[in-house]
């Protein structure tokens, strides 16, 4: 009995290490000529955020070129999209879009946020990212 659980733990700690070294190692990919690719959502007074108050909001990105980025787009718990004009872009490793949304709902809500930007003269969107986030 006591060999079958030892075997056991062993197998799920092999499983659980596997696990954890593939999701460390998966290639994020190659970003096509223009692309732009949200990495994650910052709050930088995320403690003072109330509702109906325009709030500070930087998202991390990369790029491949400088694409023109002028909107991005909020979804609060599946409401939405409300979208607002960004206020500025950082280029860089990672770059940083700096925007204020206005929350309309309050509570411990999810941020869905997304981009757009021009891509061969055209307006296109990123992936969706989220992050949990409290409103007042």
């Amino acid at each position: 009995m006591r060999r079958a659980s030892t075997l056991l733990i062993t197998v799920l700690m092999s499983g659980v290490i596997l696990l954890i070294s593939s999701c460390a190692t998966v290639s994020t990919g190659a970003l096509a000529p223009g692309e732009v690719r949200l990495l994650r959502i910052d709050f930088p007074h995320e403690m003072d955020i109330q509702r109906g108050i325009p709030f500070a909001v930087n998202i991390a990105f990369e790029a491949e070129g400088r694409p023109e980025i002028k909107t991005a787009c909020f979804y609060w718990s599946g409401d939405g999209p409300n979208c607002f004009k960004v206020k500025e872009v950082s280029f860089g490793s990672p770059g940083t879009i700096n925007v204020e949304p206005r929350a309309m709902s309050s509570g411990s809500l999810i941020l869905e946020t997304y981009v757009l930007y021009i891509r061969d003269g055209k307006t296109q969107p990123t992936k969706t990212i989220r992050s949990p986030i409290f409103i007042r």
